[in-house]
């Protein structure tokens, strides 16, 4: 499911685009002010920004250059401002897309297809759960837009419980499947330090996981929650 951020202070028009999207099957979170934006963008995994310009505590086009910094997913921005100029300001801060208000959310809703059909299109070989996002392209790893850094051996663990999501794995089946090589061989006490470096990155309270459980006498299980 696509999860959707939208900043704009007109609630009415926010509610209206809201029950639209969500009608189409996208997950949405809605704001009224750029720091709560800023504050849900920081904490989920968005995958497009629906963005007024103007905002009670500032101008969008800040906040679209803060998006651009950390992400290159779509950004749409939304204003009643019909200068040129308003319109390229925005576009040179990174927006994929300008509508000038009012507009028919019906074309708003075809133009966040489009623009997520593109985005999708270019294969970003990404591995999701929760608020969790690993890309497996460039070995990287994210909670909402924040990099977490990772070892070569976190990447691999990771890989395997992101896409074991909710199943149980026996330690000999994580060990046989990221050391696979006789030169890598390691011994359950090498996954057990890779599993706490991992949780001291991933949990609130590593001595209490829930990302990253351990089944007494089998092995862990990935929540991703």
């Amino acid at each position: 499911m696509k999860t959707i951020l939208i900043v704009e202070d007109d609630i009415n028009l926010s509610r209206g685009i809201s029950f639209s999207l969500e009608k189409e099957g996208f997950a949405v979170y809605c704001a009224d002010t750029l720091n709560e934006g800023e504050n849900i963008f920081s904490q989920h995994n968005i995958d497009l920004v629906i963005l007024d310009l103007n905002l009670p505590d500032g101008d969008g086009v800040d906040f679209c250059k803060t998006v651009r910094k950390k992400s290159d997913i779509p950004i749409v921005m939304l204003t009643a401002r019909d200068m040129e100029t308003d319109e390229l300001s925005g576009l040179i801060a990174g927006a994929d897309d300008y509508i000038t208000k009012p507009f028919s959310v019906s074309i708003l809703r075809a133009r966040v297809d489009n623009l997520l059909r593109r985005f999708n299109a270019a294969d970003r070989n990404t591995m999701s759960s929760g608020a969790f996002t690993l890309d497996t392209n460039l070995c990287k790893f994210y909670r909402g837009n924040d990099e977490i850094p990772i070892s070569t051996t976190e990447f691999r663990i990771l890989k395997l419980f992101i896409s074991s999501e909710g199943k149980v794995l026996p330690k000999e089946q994580i060990t046989a499947a990221l050391w696979d090589n006789q030169d890598d061989y390691v011994d359950d006490n090498t996954l057990s330090v890779n599993i706490s470096r991992l949780r001291s990155k991933v949990e609130e309270n590593p001595r209490k996981p829930t990302i990253i459980k351990t089944i007494h006498g089998i092995g862990y299980v990935w929540t991703g929650v």
